[in-house]
């Protein structure tokens, strides 16, 4: 298995069926839960568990891994930025969905207990992730491609570095005591209760800004827009998502940015249909090219023309398998699918008019008279009623 596979990850063979992945995945989240494990690099590796686990757990994500493999369905560039701010709408067949994935421990856990533990002091937490849909053609999900997409994201402010402090230094919450919870206590008939919120004063974070930055405000953040180039990898799916890693929102004073998950839809094709790694395309004969066969130009998906032989006694719907035409992934190509059609021409000249009827005459059939066929069979049921 290779470094950073899901199976690997929870520690699982790829025959692994549902129960025991999910028996894995629950051992291994208890176990580097950060309210947990305080050992380095426990937050990364609780990450990668619930990484792991969102893919292998969802059969249709779980059968595409299996397929592309970790590096194709995982790859993505980090990308580049290449420009400032911008103005204007999204790129051509790309939409942009803003909603934040929220705090990973808060989606899986809730900010609740846990195996009979409760969070308790909160450190900076990371940015949320980002969710963009990219319409690509499916000759770019085949060959694979570049592409360039905008995103509207918060950074740190440049100003304070992301302290939203002026001076670049940030001093325990006095509202709070650096804790970052308010205490509140109730006295009622049964007793004193005590409850626990978030400071409101510093949000939970446990430091303020010495003094506020005049440019985010003290928020440590500026909203901005950036050009990112997108690397598309040759034989994704659709619902597939590539994760460019930093490119979330920010996140709090000392930690770091979320991540942009791009999820693919592949656009249908009008020549072109595809199966798994296969493409189906369809091809029209005459009648005599299917009895005696021919060789026939098919133009392949990245615009190649190359000739496909039509044996002799070709039927309808026949299907011509063309080898490594099909989708080009690392490792394997697929194949190139060409069905068959026949074509019955319409409209004929006097001479292949008279060419189909010697053929009829060989076969020892009668063609229908001048009449037609429907004046034939009225004049005989005309005979019938004179007898």
């Amino acid at each position: 298995m290779t470094p950073g596979d899901y199976y690997q990850v929870l520690g699982v063979p790829r025959s692994a069926g549902e129960k025991e992945i999910r028996k894995a995945y629950r051992t291994l989240a208890r176990k580097y839960h950060p309210d947990v494990c305080k050992d380095p690099g426990a937050e990364e590796r609780f990450k990668e568990i619930n990484q792991a686990y969102s893919v292998l757990s969802d059969p249709d994500r779980k059968a595409q891994y299996d397929r592309m493999g970790h590096d194709t369905y995982t790859s993505a560039s980090r990308g580049s930025y290449t420009g400032g701010g911008f103005g204007g709408g999204p790129f051509g067949g790309f939409q942009a969905d803003f909603s934040g994935f929220g705090d990973i421990f808060d989606t899986f856990f809730g900010g609740g207990p846990f195996g009979g533990f409760q969070r308790t002091a909160q450190g900076p937490r990371s940015g949320s992730d980002l969710l963009m849909r990219l319409q690509v053609p499916l000759e770019d999900a085949v060959a694979g491609t570049d592409r360039e997409i905008e995103v509207s994201h918060s950074e740190p402010c440049p100003a304070c570095k992301g302290s939203g402090s002026e001076t670049g230094k940030v001093v325990n919450c006095a509202k709070c005591g650096g804790t970052g919870q308010f205490r509140q206590m109730t006295s009622t008939a049964f007793g004193q209760f005590v409850r626990m919120s978030t400071c409101p004063e510093c949000s939970g974070r446990g430091r303020v800004p010495e003094k506020q930055c005049p440019s985010c405000r003290g928020s440590g953040h500026t909203r901005t827009k950036r050009k990112i180039r997108v690397h598309i990898p040759a034989g994704i799916e659709t619902g597939m998502r590539l994760r460019m890693e930093g490119f979330g929102e920010a996140g709090e004073y000392g930690a770091p940015s979320g991540d942009l998950f791009v999820e693919v839809a592949v656009l249908p094709h009008d020549r072109f249909i595809r199966d798994g790694d296969d493409l189906e395309t369809a091809i029209h004969i005459s009648p005599a090219q299917a009895v005696i066969g021919s060789a026939v130009d098919v133009e392949t998906i990245d615009h190649r023309h190359i000739d496909v032989h039509v044996p002799p006694g070709t039927q309808q719907n026949a299907v011509i398998r063309v080898q490594g035409e099909g989708v080009k992934r690392k490792g394997r190509h697929g194949d190139l699918r060409v069905r068959v059609k026949i074509a019955v021409p319409k409209h004929l000249t006097d001479e292949e008019r008279g060419l189909y009827h010697r053929l009829l005459e060989l076969e020892g059939k009668k063609a229908p008279e001048s009449g037609g066929f429907f004046g034939d069979f009225m004049g005989k049921k005309r005979k019938k009623k004179d007898r």
